[in-house]
């Protein structure tokens, strides 16, 4: 398989690390960005200097449009890019949810996604090439209690990726994709001691990043979850 390019938000943490590290150990160029430092830190000292990670806060547009900058000057467009960057809230009704926590959320949630692409789908429409996928959620399709701030983000990714599907050229592909349930950090603030009956990341991802590998533009626009026919 042809060596690609791969650009990933949240990838010190969670899903997103478990797709670095799978990514790379099938031989792609994983550029990445997180908040801590000190993961960055270790990415860059156990993957460099092949591959790139940075701190960047994604609901930053300016830092985001930096990042794309120094990315697309080393390796040129992404061929898959993974919006995977999120927070969620603590479980409360909507009414007890701080004003300042839901901001955050969205910030994150939303207007990160829309600044990554933002500021790498130019370099992709010039090349009329590169998938870009949406991490959306179970709760971007359905909804439960004690959720709703994050609800309401992952149902504003399935609308917002699926009109950038129909903005894209030929040859491109957006897909808001649901991950499934994963023993993650954020699923256990959730769900408690029963995360540990799924799947662990590293579990997820030997099966996953093949998967995102496969899509292509037949995809574009389709609400996929990982794992199914494409």
């Amino acid at each position: 398989m042809t060596s690609k390019v791969i650009l990933i938000s949240g990838a010190t943490r969670g899903l997103g690390r478990a797709m670095t590290d799978e990514f790379i150990r099938l031989g792609h160029r994983v550029f990445g960005c997180g908040r801590s430092s000190s993961a960055i830190q270790e990415l860059n000292q156990k993957y460099g200097p092949d591959n790139r990670f940075e701190v960047v806060e994604v609901s930053r547009d300016e830092a985001v449009r930096d990042w794309a900058g120094r990315c697309l000057k080393l390796a040129g467009p992404p061929d898959l890019l993974l919006n995977c960057a999120a927070l969620i809230n603590r479980n409360a009704p909507l009414w007890e949810v701080p004003a300042e926590e839901f901001s955050a959320l969205i910030d994150v949630n939303i207007k990160g996604v829309a600044s990554l692409i933002r500021h790498f789908a130019p370099a992709m429409v010039s090349r009329n090439s590169g998938v870009i996928v949406n991490f959306s959620s179970g709760w971007g399709r359905s909804t439960d209690p004690l959720v709703a701030p994050y609800c309401a983000s992952k149902w504003a990714i399935e609308g917002l990726t699926q009109a950038l599907a129909q903005e894209l050229p030929q040859g491109m592909a957006a897909i808001p994709l649901n991950p499934g349930i994963i023993n993650t950090d954020m699923l256990r603030s959730c769900f408690g001691a029963d995360a540990g009956n799924y799947p662990s990341a590293d579990e997820w991802a030997e099966t996953a990043v093949p998967w995102l590998l496969g899509l292509g533009p037949r995809d574009n626009g389709r609400s996929l979850t990982v794992g199914e026919p494409h």
